[in-house]
């Protein structure tokens, strides 16, 4: 089965949003221990606003992170789709 007929077949799309979602959500909170591990646990949640998203950072925070999950739950689907 060739690529093309693994994305038109039924179910497709509803497997790669089921990949996706809780992977972009395990990636979002990793990212974010990562970055600001410290002003989290201290719970100063103005610093951890100004180090991931004010002034535009928002826009790469969330950008980045749909991407790598929309590319990882299209990878594994195609993958796993018969």
């Amino acid at each position: 089965m060739t690529v093309l007929e693994k994305i038109k077949s039924p179910g497709f799309w509803t497997n790669v949003f089921k990949i996706a979602v809780p992977f972009f959500i395990l990636l979002t909170v990793i990212m974010l221990f990562m970055n600001s591990w410290r002003a989290i646990f201290a719970g100063d949640f103005a610093k951890v606003n100004a180090a991931n998203f004010s002034e535009g950072k928002w826009i790469r925070f969330w950008g980045i992170k749909i991407a790598i999950s929309f590319i990882y739950a299209l990878y594994i689907a195609i993958k796993k789709t018969k």
